[in-house]
């Protein structure tokens, strides 16, 4: 028989907040979620949250967390990183990659499959729905943290036997478009149904425009590790502003995007456009000091984590805090903010039919979250993962 589950409470929807909601889960969906005053079923032995009832949120660019990163490549390290990422509301993430050796890259490449077909029984934390390649082709005077030893030009033969080795579950590949082959990876990227991002790339506007129509449909966390916006040449940054049906990231930390650079992408794009992502890296969640980023070493201090010439090395962001930043630094109201960290990122990656908002019929990811925004509980398909 089916678990039940209620609560009543503030639901934060797509484009509102029921302030007197209710959600009802039975099994690994979603009942009912809306009014209490249309709701059809009886409230009175629901749990009562003082707080909010969020989504399960998807981190569509996440490469660790817990100490443990996605190219460690193993089992244990990608469990790490699911039970660490629900910690923070985390219900759905990408396995991101690194620039690294084209052999090794197809290693973790097919751990990561192996971990996202694991029954909803072995289920401990956050659920693996695919992987995002990020390097090794980028641009090397944009690589940022990436290790310039192994950026390369794509080639069709790199390509396919890495989409091959992923098995259907390559969802987002970061890709510079300027490089020599790109066209011809991206045409063949978006014929399988792949999101091909502009990231880590010094493309010129014109550069970008032809991109876009080979299949660039993305932006790798703008404003980083791009060109940016001038007015005689508006560069990538300016290229994803300007097309409103392209969807773009943001890592929402105030350090690698000012608060209000933050605020005015969010007036150009809108909700339906924004990814929020935390870019994390092994140390978040961890203590100040040294630690491993794709075999360079890192430092992290005061929440900020920087290779040692200062060059910002992803973040240990959590995805919680991005949403809290939005809403207290940048002044976006709270719905378009979980938006932008459940439903845009489902819509980007493919799963939107069945996650990214509380609705009827879709999975119980459910986030229990206090007024300081911190989790108190998180439910990924029905099933307790995480209890402060």
């Amino acid at each position: 028989m089916n678990e039940t589950k209620m609560w009543t409470g503030r639901l934060v929807l797509p484009d509102q907040i029921v302030d007197e909601g209710v959600l009802l889960t039975e099994g690994s969906k979603i009942i009912y979620a809306g009014s209490r005053a249309a709701c059809p079923f009886s409230a009175t032995n629901a749990e009562q949250v003082d707080g909010w009832i969020w989504p399960g949120l998807i981190d569509t660019h996440i490469h660790g967390i817990g100490g443990s990163d996605v190219m460690d490549g193993t089992p244990e390290a990608l469990a790490v990183i699911s039970q660490s990422l629900a910690k923070y509301g985390v219900t759905g993430f990408l396995a991101t990659t690194m620039t690294a050796e084209v052999n090794r890259l197809v290693e973790v490449v097919e751990n990561a499959v192996r971990k996202a077909r694991e029954p909803q029984e072995a289920l401990s934390g956050a659920r693996l729905l695919g992987i995002h390649l990020e390097g090794p082709w980028i641009n090397p005077e944009l690589k940022g943290a990436q290790n310039g030893e192994f950026v390369v030009n794509p080639t069709r033969e790199q390509v396919e036997r890495i989409y091959h080795a992923a098995q259907g579950l390559l969802r987002t590949v970061t890709i510079a478009p300027e490089l020599p082959g790109a066209a011809e990876a991206i045409r063949f990227l978006k014929g399988q149904g792949v999101t091909v991002s502009a990231g880590h790339t010094n493309a010129k506007f014109a550069e970008v425009e032809e991109a876009i129509k080979e299949g660039v449909a993305h932006f790798t966390h703008c404003f980083n590790a791009m060109r940016g916006l001038h007015h005689r040449e508006p560069g990538v940054v300016g290229a994803a502003m300007v097309h409103d049906e392209l969807s773009t990231e943001l890592i929402a930390d105030g350090i690698h995007v000012h608060p209000a650079v933050m605020k005015i992408l969010y007036k150009v794009k809108q909700e339906k456009r924004i990814a929020l992502i935390s870019d994390a890296m092994r140390a978040t969640g961890m203590a100040n000091g040294e630690y491993d980023l794709g075999g360079q070493m890192i430092q992290v201090r005061d929440g900020m984590a920087t290779l040692p010439d200062g060059t910002l090395a992803g973040s240990v962001l959590t995805l919680n805090r991005a949403v809290a930043n939005l809403v207290t630094l940048s002044g976006v109201p709270l719905p378009d903010a979980v938006r932008m960290a459940s439903l845009t990122p489902a819509e980007i990656i493919g799963v939107s039919a069945r996650k990214g908002q509380l609705k009827t019929g879709y999975d119980a990811d459910v986030t229990i979250v206090s007024n300081q925004f911190e989790v108190l509980q998180t439910f990924v398909e029905g099933k307790l993962v995480y209890q402060k």
